[in-house]
C-alpha cells in the first residue's frame, strides 16, 4: 500500500481570506497534521500562478492527495480537479475546504475564532483526503435522436426545434390528430388571432424529414437510461420499439368538467372551453352573461391557481362585446391574474369596454336561482342579484388521466395535484431529476400558449446539449454494493429515487451506475451497511468527525457539527458568506450530497466524540434535488430522536430546511441553535462524573442504529404507510409510529444490557438495579437476547444465574 502524501494549499484570496484569518498560523498548523508532507499558501490559488504551483508541487513532492483551503467547492472544485488531473493525479484524490464563504466572510468580527475554525476545517479535510480513492467517470455512448410524448403546441415546437438542429425526432400523440387543446380554441390572447392559424405548425411537423409521427399511439414501456432509451410504443395493436437518447414529456393537461358545481348542465351553464366552440361557430347571442372564476380551483381539493383562466375570461368577454356591444357581461372573481404589462393593459381595455368585475369570496360563493345569480360583493359589502341568460364557468386545467401511469413508466415524480415535478423550480425547470428526460408545457403546470412554446424551446435546448455529444461522462461518485454483506432485503430498491438499484437474473442486488446520482439515501439506510457511496463513504465522513479538543476560550463555547446538503443548505451557507452575514463561529460543516445521506450512526459518533450539538440541514420538503431524500432524512432523524430522548441528547440535535436562497435563514438557524446549546451547557460526556455512563448509553444507541431490524423499519416506513407491507397491509402512520417506538425502546434496553454485562457476568436483579427496570422486564429481554445468540449464561452462583454478553 502506498504512503499517503498530502499537500495542503491555503489561499489568501487577496484580502477576502487573508485580511481576516491568520494564514501563516494556519499554514504552520497544516504542516503538523499527520500525512501532510507539504503545506503552503499563496495570494490567489485559482490564478494561473497558483494552479501552476499546485501542478509543480504534485510532481516535486510526489503528492498523492491534495487539499485546497479557499472558497466554496460549488464554484471552484471543477477547476482544481482538472488541475490535479493535468499533473497526473486522479481528480477524485482532491478535497476542497471552504474557508472563505463559510469562515472569513462570516466571521470578520472574530478573526481569532475564525482562524481556529479554519484549522479545524483543514484537519477535517485532510482526514477525509487520506481516505479518498481514485475513481473514473463513467462513459456512455449517445444515440442522437429524441422521443417526445404529446403533440400539442409544446410537443410540436420541441420536435421542430430538435429536428431543425438535425436530430431524428419521434413524436407520439394518443389522439387521432396533432394539436392538443389548441384544436378546441377559437382565438388566442392577447393578439386575438384565430387559433387555427397556429395549427399550421402541424403541417410543418408532418412534412419534416427528421420527424416521425405516431398518432393514436401510446408509450407502454421505457427501458434504458440517458443517451440510450428504448421506448415501446403501441399503435393499432402493433408495438414498435424506438431508440432515443432523450425523452421530452409534453403530455399537456385537460380542462376540468365541473360536474355538480353551480348547476353546470352544458347548455346555459357551460365552461370557457365550451364557450370557445360557440364563439368559433358564431352561436353566442345571449344578452346577460355572467362568468364565474376559480370554479373547482383554489380550494382544498385543488389549491393551485390555473394561471390561464382570468385571461381566457377577459378574452372571451371582449370577443362577445365585439359581436354585441350592448351585451351585459359580469365577471365574478376572487383575484385577477394578469401578470406583466401586456396582460394588465388587456385588463384595462376590458373594463373600458364596460365589462363589470365583482369580487366574491370562497366563504360566500355565488348561488344560482331562477335565472339570477346572488353574489356577496366583497368590496361593497353587499348582496347583489344579477340576471343571466348564460353562465360561463372558468375551470382549471388538471393533469391528464394517464399522468400517473407515465410517471411510473418513466420513473419521474408528480406533485400532489398529479402534474409532473421538475428537478428544481429555479435551477433546472425543464429537467426531471432523472437524467435525459425533460418537460415542457402544461404537463408541468397550467401554461398559456406563449409559455408553452417558450418551455418547449427550453426543453429542446437542454436536450440538444446531450444529443450533440457522441459520448457522455457520468460522475464517478456513485453507489456500489458489497455482495458479501448484501442480504437481498430489497430496501434499497424501494428507496432509490432514480430506480438505479435492481435485482439481476442471479438474484443479486446491483447498481446501474449510469442512473445512480450518488445521493447516498440507500447507504444511510441499508440494514447491513453493504452499500458504499464513493467519494462520500461512511469512513470518509466519520473521519471528519474528529474528537473535540477542550476549548481554550475563557468562557464555554459549544462545538457544533453541521451536516449540510450540497444543493440547498450548503449553498444557503455560501449565500450567507457572499452577503457577509455574520454568525457564530461555533459551527463545523461536513458537506454531503443529500441530507438523506446522513446515517444516524454519524450523529451518535459525533456525540461520542464530544460535540455539544449537531445540525442536519437539507432542502425544503418537496424541493429535494434528489426527489425525496429529505423525507428519508426526516424519517431517520425522527427515529434517532426517540433514542436520544432515552439518553438525554435529543435537545442537542436539530433537523431543519434551508434553501439555496436563504442565507439569512441559515445564519439565523446557526445563531439560534448555538444559543440553545450554550444554555444547555457542555455535552454530558464532558462531565467526569457521568462520562462512563454517557459513553455506555451512546454505545448502546450505536448498537441500536446498527441493528438490521431497526434500519429496515426506517427504510420501509414511507412505503408501509402509503403502499403497505409485504402482505399489502397499509399501516396507519400513528400505528406505525407505535411499532417503531416500541422496537427502538426494546432494542435500546437490550443493547444497554449487552453493554453493561460485556466485561463481567451479572444477575437479573443486578441488571435491574443498574438499568432501573423491573426484574421480570429484564428477564424477558435476557431471554430474547439469548435467543439471538448475543447473551449467554456465565455461571450460577448461590442458585442465582449470571449472564454475560457474547463478544463478536
Amino acid at each position: 500500500m502506498e504512503d499517503i502524501r498530502v499537500g495542503v494549499f491555503i489561499c489568501h484570496c487577496g484580502t477576502n481570506i487573508g485580511g481576516v484569518l491568520d494564514i501563516e498560523s494556519i499554514t504552520e498548523y497544516a504542516k503538523t497534521i499527520p500525512n501532510v508532507v507539504y503545506a503552503t499558501n499563496n495570494i490567489y490559488t485559482c490564478s494561473e500562478l497558483g494552479l501552476s504551483q499546485i501542478r509543480k508541487s504534485i510532481q516535486k513532492y510526489n503528492l498523492n492527495r491534495v487539499v485546497i483551503a479557499s472558497c466554496t467547492p460549488r464554484t471552484h472544485e471543477p477547476l482544481f480537479r482538472e488541475t490535479c488531473q493535468e499533473a497526473g493525479l486522479n481528480p477524485y484524490l482532491f478535497e476542497m475546504v471552504n474557508i472563505r464563504e463559510q469562515d472569513s466572510w462570516v466571521h470578520m468580527k472574530e478573526p481569532e475564532r475564525g482562524t481556529e475554525k479554519a484549522k479545524d476545517l483543514i484537519l477535517m479535510g485532510v482526514n477525509k483526503a487520506v481516505l479518498l480513492e481514485p475513481l473514473e467517470k463513467i462513459k456512455v455512448d449517445v444515440n442522437p435522436s429524441a422521443l417526445i410524448i404529446g403533440a400539442g403546441i409544446a410537443g410540436m415546437n420541441a420536435a421542430l426545434n430538435l429536428a431543425n438542429q438535425g436530430f431524428q425526432t419521434t413524436l407520439i400523440e394518443k389522439e387521432k390528430e396533432l394539436g392538443g387543446n389548441l384544436k378546441s380554441l377559437n382565438k388566442v390572447f392577447p393578439i386575438q388571432e384565430d387559433a387555427s392559424n397556429l395549427l399550421e405548425i402541424t403541417q410543418l411537423v408532418k412534412s419534416h424529414p427528421k420527424i416521425k409521427v405516431f398518432t393514436s399511439a401510446i408509450p407502454i414501456e421505457v427501458e434504458g437510461f440517458i443517451g440510450n432509451f428504448i421506448i415501446s410504443v403501441k399503435k393499432d395493436d402493433q408495438i414498435s420499439k424506438i431508440k432515443a437518447g432523450i425523452i421530452i414529456v409534453a403530455t399537456g393537461a385537460k380542462v376540468l368538467t365541473p360536474e355538480g358545481l353551480f348547476g353546470y348542465n352544458g347548455k346555459n351553464i357551460i365552461t370557457q372551453l365550451e364557450l370557445e366552440l360557440l364563439l368559433k361557430n358564431n352561436k353566442v347571442d345571449d344578452q346577460n352573461i355572467v362568468m364565474i372564476q376559480c370554479v373547482g380551483a383554489r380550494n382544498e381539493e385543488r389549491p393551485y391557481c390555473s394561471n390561464i383562466c382570468c385571461m381566457t375570461a377577459l378574452k372571451n368577454s371582449m370577443l362577445i362585446k365585439e359581436i354585441n356591444p350592448n351585451s351585459n357581461i359580469v365577471i365574478l372573481y376572487r383575484d385577477i391574474q394578469t401578470h406583466g404589462t401586456i396582460y394588465e393593459d388587456y385588463y384595462r381595455k376590458a373594463r373600458e369596454k364596460g365589462i363589470v368585475f365583482i369580487k366574491y369570496s370562497l366563504e360566500k360563493p355565488p348561488t344560482l336561482k331562477n335565472n339570477q345569480i346572488n353574489v356577496y360583493n366583497v368590496l361593497r359589502n353587499e348582496e347583489i342579484n344579477i340576471p343571466y341568460d348564460l353562465v360561463v364557468l372558468s375551470t382549471p386545467l388538471i393533469a391528464q388521466d394517464d399522468s400517473t401511469s407515465i410517471s411510473k413508466m418513466l420513473k419521474i415524480p408528480q406533485q400532489d395535484n398529479n402534474f409532473f415535478l421538475e428537478a428544481h423550480v429555479k435551477l433546472r425547470p425543464s429537467d426531471f431529476a432523472t437524467d435525459g428526460i425533460f418537460i415542457c408545457g402544461s404537463a408541468h403546470w397550467p401554461s398559456d400558449i406563449r409559455d408553452s412554446i417558450s418551455q418547449a424551446y427550453a426543453a429542446a435546448s437542454r436536450a440538444s446539449r446531450i444529443l450533440s455529444r457522441d459520448v457522455l461522462e457520468i460522475e464517478g461518485a456513485v453507489a456500489e454494493i458489497d455482495q458479501q454483506k448484501c442480504i437481498s432485503c430489497n430496501v434499497c430498491i424501494k428507496l432509490c429515487p432514480y430506480n438505479a438499484i435492481s435485482e439481476n437474473d442471479e438474484d443479486k442486488i446491483i447498481v446501474n451506475q449510469v442512473l445512480c446520482k450518488g445521493c447516498g439515501v440507500c447507504s444511510a439506510t441499508c440494514p447491513e451497511n453493504a452499500i458504499t457511496i464513493h467519494h462520500f463513504t461512511s469512513d470518509q465522513i466519520l473521519s471528519q468527525i474528529a474528537p473535540v479538543e477542550e476549548s481554550q476560550e475563557p468562557e464555554y463555547e459549544p462545538k457544533i457539527l453541521g451536516f449540510l446538503c450540497n444543493w440547498c443548505s450548503y449553498s444557503g451557507a455560501d449565500l450567507a458568506g457572499v452577503s457577509r452575514i455574520q454568525y457564530s463561529p461555533n459551527l463545523r460543516v461536513i458537506r454531503v450530497m443529500c441530507s438523506g445521506r446522513v446515517d444516524p450512526l454519524f450523529i451518535a459518533e459525533a456525540f461520542l466524540n464530544g460535540f455539544d450539538g449537531i445540525l442536519v440541514l437539507g432542502c425544503h420538503l418537496g424541493d429535494c434535488h434528489y426527489i425525496n431524500g429529505n423525507y428519508e432524512a426526516e424519517i431517520k432523524i425522527n427515529g434517532l430522536m426517540k433514542l436520544l430522548k432515552l439518553s438525554g441528547f435529543s435537545e442537542r440535535l436539530r433537523l431543519d430546511w434551508v434553501s439555496a436562497s436563504e442565507g439569512v435563514q441559515f445564519a439565523k438557524l446557526v445563531n439560534e441553535f448555538t444559543d440553545h446549546i450554550r444554555k444547555l451547557g457542555p455535552s454530558p460526556i464532558k462531565n467526569k462524573e457521568t462520562k462512563d455512563e454517557v459513553i455506555e448509553n451512546l454505545n448502546s444507541i450505536k448498537s441500536v442504529l446498527s441493528d438490521s431490524r431497526i434500519r429496515t423499519l426506517f427504510g420501509r416506513e414511507r412505503l408501509i404507510i402509503s403502499d403497505g407491507n409485504v402482505y399489502n397491509e397499509v399501516i396507519p402512520e400513528d400505528q406505525f409510529e407505535k411499532i417503531l417506538t416500541d422496537a427502538i425502546e426494546n432494542e435500546y434496553i437490550r443493547q444497554k444490557i449487552i453493554e453493561i454485562i460485556k466485561d463481567e457476568g451479572m444477575s437479573v436483579p443486578e441488571i435491574s438495579k443498574k438499568i432501573k427496570l423491573e426484574p421480570h422486564v429484564i428477564l424477558n429481554h435476557i431471554v430474547a437476547l439469548r435467543a439471538r445468540g448475543l447473551v449467554d449464561l456465565k455461571e450460577i452462583s448461590e442458585d442465582i444465574p449470571k449472564f454475560i454478553s457474547i463478544k463478536e
